[in-house]
């Protein structure tokens, strides 16, 4: 194709934006819309898998050594849990620290226990995190076979329960960001064919009088990515501005300190360029899709 011959494409596209406005602001309407919708879906979502990974992140398992166990069986011992390939970290806590722990977890009620400070009947401590929080079970059972393990304890139960949950959060996200992005594929691709469909009878004069699908189809190709950028550009302001916001509210009330959000930048970017794409993919597909029955003429 020729430069000139581009230009003049990129031109006719433009000006059959301003020729058509009242479909063309429908069909704006309609991405602007549908994307506000996924975009607002989209932050929600991620936020919550980050939650839901925090989560995970806090799982851990802790080792209880052998009371019989000298320092010397100690090292081995930790060596060995840190050469397996599911770890991610050993921490050791000895019996003096625990117990202490313990002391504190029990607030004003825990000076009953300070006898025990004499002869502390705890055990020293492995506390370990595996690379992968979904395997922590499967670690669990590895390390249990070592020598020198008395127990291993991670709240197999509320851990299980804890996995299920944050795999239906993901899974549930996934199906509703599908679920949406093809009803807006759907919605948005039908609005702009009913522009097309309004100038059925221009496409066919250009047809008549000799001009190529590729002559006609490139204004066409043009309009519809700039619908689509268009309607892509208002929700990725609001819903940037908008989260910028929120993220603030948020770290500025010391009341909602429980939640975690995802730092503005580059989430926000990431969702714009995510928008602007499906827009301008949208917009590009549904006008193809649309003149190409006129072109058979």
């Amino acid at each position: 194709m020729k430069g000139r011959t581009f230009v003049r494409h990129l031109k006719e596209g433009a000006k059959n934006i301003g020729r058509n406005g009242w479909m063309t602001f429908a069909s704006v309407s309609a991405v602007t819309i549908m994307l506000f919708v996924v975009g607002a879906f989209l932050l929600l979502i991620m936020n919550m898998n980050a939650f839901a990974d925090s989560l995970e992140d806090d799982v851990e398992l802790r080792v209880f050594i052998e009371l019989t166990a000298d320092e010397e069986q100690q090292d081995e011992l930790e060596t060995e849990i840190a050469g397996l390939s599911q770890v991610d970290t050993v921490e050791f806590v000895p019996r003096e620290e625990g117990l202490e722990n313990l002391i504190v977890s029990f607030g004003d009620q825990g000076q009953v226990l300070e006898a025990l400070r004499e002869e502390n009947p705890l055990n020293d401590v492995f506390v370990v995190q595996a690379e992968d929080p979904q395997q922590t079970q499967v670690l669990a059972d590895e390390i249990q076979t070592l020598e020198n393990v008395d127990d291993v304890e991670y709240g197999a139960d509320i851990v299980d329960q804890l996995f299920s949950v944050t795999n239906i959060l993901r899974y549930a996200g996934i199906a509703v960001i599908a679920g949406l992005m093809f009803t807006a594929m759907f919605l948005i691709a039908n609005t702009i064919k009913i522009t097309i469909i309004a100038r059925k009878r221009e496409i066919q004069i250009m047809k008549l009088v000799g001009a190529t699908n590729g002559f006609i189809r490139w204004p066409f190709f043009v309009e519809g990515l700039l619908l689509g950028l268009l309607g892509a550009v208002i929700p990725v302001s609001a819903l940037s501005y908008g989260y910028v916001r929120l993220v603030d509210l948020v770290e500025g009330t010391p009341e909602l300190g429980f939640l975690t959000m995802l730092p503005a930048n580059p989430l926000t970017l990431q969702m714009a360029a995510l928008l602007l794409g499906i827009g301008a993919f949208i917009g590009i597909w549904g006008s193809m899709m649309s003149v190409r029955k006129f072109l058979k003429v």
